[in-house]
């Protein structure tokens, strides 16, 4: 790739890097928020590459010259000996630009109800000793505790408790309910898990609008163990504005 079109695109990298973890919020949508530093160093790097590279084309070439000052140039950019010629891009490297570009014009959406509504629910990691329900009222749970109380709490301290749990909404045509959802992140998108719970008695809002609700366990199988379901019987839904970092089972906003 001829030099003018690599410090081009050194450039377009670093500068969508950057507009996507430092200037915006996009990354978000891709890596968790503990990555966001390593997307900004890997900005900077790239623009100081691109810059780097674009100062020493600038300087002259030197080659052998003859008594009468004319170079001989030993042609390796040009042929190497067999009739080829390097000079040209290759198709492929445009290609190159693309991320580049789509980085500072034009981010993928972001992960919601679609890819939720496709894929299991996420695994929830056996626990067999749970800490007392304080004693407020409704009770702030993410949605993987209340899934690990109404599945693996032998006590059954949820039963006919009010809880409160934020998430977005993912439709489900096929049966009644719909599901209250987060989106989770281990590292970044390519990751991501869905951890869901089903609501009843309550409309459903657009699929990817957020909510929080307040509701009691649905009752279904036993509770306790892994035939009870994680469903709330829904009494409030709220709108709420989708938070920053989406990509998290956080408790509920206030």
């Amino acid at each position: 790739m001829k030099r003018p079109l690599q410090v081009t695109l050194l450039v377009l990298s670093g500068l969508g890097l950057l507009h996507a973890s430092l200037f915006t919020d996009l990354s978000l949508r891709f890596v968790k928020e503990g990555m966001r530093p390593i997307l900004v160093a890997s900005g900077v790097l790239l623009l100081v590459l691109g810059v780097a590279e674009a100062w020493s084309s600038q300087k002259p070439v030197s080659g052998d010259d003859d008594a009468d000052g004319h170079g001989h140039g030993h042609g390796h950019d040009q042929d190497d000996g067999h009739g080829h010629d390097h000079s040209t891009v290759p198709r492929i490297a445009w290609l190159l630009f693309l991320p580049a570009l789509s980085l500072l014009f034009y981010a993928p959406p972001a992960l919601g109800a679609y890819t939720a509504a496709r894929e299991a629910p996420k695994a929830i990691a056996e626990q067999r000793y749970f800490d007392p329900l304080p004693a407020t009222s409704p009770i702030p749970l993410t949605l993987t505790q209340f899934t690990s109380r109404v599945q693996q709490d032998h006590k059954r301290d949820i039963g006919g408790r009010s809880v409160r749990m934020t998430g977005f909404v993912t439709p489900d045509k096929g049966a009644d309910g719909w599901y209250l959802t987060r989106i989770i992140f281990t590292c970044c998108a390519a990751d991501a898990q869905s951890v869901k719970v089903r609501i009843h008695g309550a409309a459903a809002l657009p699929a990817n609008t957020w909510v929080t609700v307040t509701g009691t366990w649905h009752p279904g199988g036993t509770l306790g163990t892994s035939s009870a379901p994680a469903a709330l019987d829904a009494r409030t839904v709220k709108k709420v504005a989708k938070p920053v970092n989406a990509y998290t089972d956080a408790l509920p906003l206030f």
